[in-house]
């Protein structure tokens, strides 16, 4: 039986131009900006927060919050996921299922 994984209301979306997207769904959605730094920046919608995430573009990653980061990462390979980019220092991992989809597992805290 899978452990408890649960979503986060977190949407992220990888690119170099943080500051022209931010710009763009300020002026375009009227989203308020939460959080500025250097590599990612938030804007809430209401129904979900978007992170605007510095580097190469993954399209729409979801994210889901696991109580064991490599357990779950483990079983999720032998599931026929592939791991797009891993980030052992924070921890998290994006994956992408054999559907397409992107997503990050990070561990709860």
């Amino acid at each position: 039986m899978p452990e408890n994984i649960a979503s986060t209301r977190d949407v992220l979306l990888q690119t170099e131009t943080i500051e022209a997207a931010a710009e763009f769904y300020e002026k375009e959605f009227g989203l308020a900006v939460f959080h500025r730094s250097e590599t990612i920046i938030g804007l809430e919608t209401g129904a979900f927060r978007l992170f605007l995430d510095r580097g190469e573009a993954y399209g729409p990653v979801f994210e889901f919050i696991v109580p064991d980061l490599e357990s779950t990462k483990s079983r999720l390979i032998t599931a026929g996921c592939r791991i797009e980019n891993e980030a052992p220092s924070v921890p998290r991992c994006y994956l992408r299922d054999p559907f397409g989809l992107v997503f990050n597992i990070s561990q709860r805290p």
